[in-house]
């Protein structure tokens, strides 16, 4: 079975004006821009009047080599969304108005395809390979999963200010 290592969870939370679809769009574009497969494993949505209640789980793999995978878990969570319609520079447009959370979570996969696990002596070399050959490489692997997922809690923080603020 591969090894995993939850490295950072970073939390975004917004109120107020923005745009859902957008957002939605933007955090796939920037997934696939990182060459990152993503797979939404959650979708639900519940309506209540003319607001709803939105939660949605994605899991987004990139591998890094034979050894190493990145693992990130993004958790949109959104709270009485609501369709509004504003003015920009003069034109309405529609956006949304609500609270939103984003959770990320980035997890380092070792030996994502169970090669070492065939027996208790693979098991054992798999420890010794990654305490003393490999530390550095382990390290670098870390530092990697932590930058991508504090670059992309900014960019969304960015895009939902830029949005917001208009």
């Amino acid at each position: 079975m591969a090894e995993k290592d939850q490295l950072i969870k970073e939390k975004l939370d917004h109120s107020g004006l923005f745009d859902f679809s957008a957002l939605y769009s933007f955090a796939h574009s920037w997934y696939k821009t990182e060459e990152y497969g993503v797979i939404e494993e959650k979708y639900s949505e519940k309506v209540s009047g003319n607001a709803r209640d939105m939660d949605i789980e994605w899991k987004a793999n990139k591998p890094l080599s034979d050894y190493f995978k990145i693992e990130q878990k993004l958790k949109f969570e959104v709270r009485e969304l609501t369709d509004v319609e504003v003015e920009i520079d003069g034109k309405k447009r529609k956006m949304n108005k609500g609270k939103i959370s984003l959770e990320i979570k980035g997890v380092l996969v070792r030996d994502p395809a169970s090669q070492w696990e065939v027996s208790s002596f693979y098991k054992f070399l798999r420890g010794v390979y990654d305490k003393y050959i490999i530390p550095a490489r382990v390290d670098a692997m870390e530092d990697k999963i932590r930058e991508d997922v504090k670059t992309l809690k900014e960019q969304l923080k960015a895009f939902l200010e830029l949005t917001g603020k208009r």
